[in-house]
């Protein structure tokens, strides 16, 4: 048994050998503990990129009886190989050089949480190349919030995109079930990269499959091959999600965000 909190998603996560265990952990929780569980799908930790480029300026302006707040930016975005890439092309003094950390911390921050389903914000660069102070009211925190509200312009107006983690099997089966094993897996948007037959007459299969397809694998793999296959799965890269599908993730976030 394995308990983990995932901090992308905000779940706890009770892991185990199958449906059977996992119900006497929640008895016991009752029994023992008066703990009733609620469980509920297992979130997916999607990412979100952009595939354009956009040209945008966040401006924050405040004026409220005292000291005012005002910070203003252009900033240019556009995919990158990196997770995250930031520079400054200012002249002439346009933004300050003290406030540019500023800037960089409030992009920093607020690829947190995307536009598109409130998920990780990746591979993008930014360069911060012109803008505007005040003398009196512009201070590190307005230009913070400037950052920001260049950043959630910037990325909607970029083309962005959800991504999705997509896993690496190997699968393990008697030689009989490999046609169930290829065919199920095609079911799951994944794919077939190979076969290695084994010393004892069984198959390996090397296969690609997005995580979101795979949560119940164990239990059909074990009802495809009357549970003498098993498999390994390992995180792979991220991909991008097929647009019907990143459509509903989108409209479901959506759903949560008005409840």
């Amino acid at each position: 048994m394995a308990v983990e909190r995932n901090a992308e998603t905000h779940q706890t996560l009770i892991g185990g050998q199958g449906d059977i265990q996992l119900g006497i952990i929640m008895s016991k929780l009752k029994d023992r503990f008066g703990v009733s569980v609620k469980t509920v799908p297992q979130k997916i930790a999607y990412r979100e990129t952009i595939k354009g480029t956009s040209d945008v300026q966040g401006k924050h302006k405040k004026q409220s009886g005292g000291a005012g707040q005002y910070g203003d930016v252009h900033i240019r975005f556009s995919p990158s190989q990196e997770e995250f890439e930031f520079s400054e092309e200012l002249f002439g003094g346009s933004v300050p050089k003290n406030y540019v950390p500023a800037v960089e911390k409030g992009l920093i921050e607020s690829m947190e949480r995307g536009p598109l389903a409130g998920c990780k914000v990746v591979n993008v660069k930014a360069v911060l190349y012109d803008g505007s102070y005040h003398e009196v009211d512009s201070n590190e925190v307005s230009f913070k919030i400037a950052a920001s509200l260049a950043f959630k312009k910037g990325i909607v107006e970029a083309n962005p995109c959800l991504l999705e983690p997509i896993m690496h099997l190997e699968i393990t089966v008697p030689s009989d079930y490999t046609g169930d094993v290829m065919g199920d897996m095609n079911k799951r948007r994944g794919r077939i990269l190979g076969m290695e037959p084994q010393h004892d007459g069984s198959q390996k299969l090397i296969a690609e499959a997005p995580q979101a397809e795979l949560f119940d694998y164990a239990l059909g793999l074990r009802s495809m091959t009357q549970g003498r296959g098993s498999f390994v799965m390992n995180f792979e890269r991220y991909e991008e999600v097929p647009k019907m599908l990143a459509d509903k993730i989108i409209a479901q976030h959506a759903a949560e965000e008005d409840k």
